[in-house]
């Protein structure tokens, strides 16, 4: 069988990933950036990104489809439905800061992503929503099975809170204060351990309006 790819084409997929990326990192940081911000990042010129993306609409919508792809890539490549809970929930917090800037990039402006990329209606019988279940509630529940996740909070909450501390880890290596392997411990040892250092069984947590 003959290959029909040609060296071209290869160039082209290069230089569309390439601009693909840029245009995460740079509308990540910045909504209202243009597609000249975006071409300078890329390092090619306007009418090259023209060629591949006629408008900044377009773009946008092909990062949002392109990041989605590369976040469900990481959580594939995390393999968290292997070996104990707990080891998959730390590959996949390394998994997810390995593409931090998609991860800022599509949860950072959740109206950009609900208007480019709608979620399907539940009663949409063509998109059956129990049909493929969430992986990481599948490891969360796992984990909440094997003792190592709090059974009583839902997996939900969790899931919430694992997003929030890796979407401002992931904002915090952008800026410069972190760097990304530091982060990913900081996320894990929160997850794992929460915020307190010790607390004696006798303590009660108070909560009230002006305690």
């Amino acid at each position: 069988m003959s290959n029909t790819a040609s060296p071209q084409s290869g160039v082209r997929g290069r230089t569309r990933r390439a601009i693909l990326s840029a245009a995460a990192s740079v509308f990540a940081r910045d909504r209202s950036a243009t597609l000249a911000d975006v071409a300078g990042a890329a390092d090619v010129g306007r009418s090259t990104l023209h060629r591949y993306f006629p408008d900044r609409d377009e773009l946008i919508r092909a990062v949002i489809d392109d990041s989605l792809e590369m976040l469900g890539q990481a959580v594939t490549d995390a393999a968290i439905d292997r070996g104990p809970a707990e080891e998959g929930m730390r590959r996949l917090v390394a998994a997810m800061l390995g593409v931090g800037d998609r991860l800022r990039f599509l949860f950072g402006d959740m109206r950009m992503l609900q208007e480019h990329h709608p979620a399907p209606a539940p009663e949409d019988p063509d998109c059956p929503q129990d049909s493929v279940p969430d992986p990481v509630i599948v490891l969360i529940r796992r984990g909440q099975s094997e003792g190592v996740f709090d059974p009583e909070v839902s997996a939900g909450w969790i899931q919430q809170v694992l997003w929030g501390l890796v979407y401002t880890a992931a904002e915090e290596v952008d800026k410069g204060n972190l760097p990304r392997h530091v982060a990913t411990a900081t996320v894990i040892r929160t997850l794992e351990n929460g915020v307190h250092t010790r607390r004696s069984p006798s303590v009660e947590p108070r909560v009230g309006v002006g305690s």
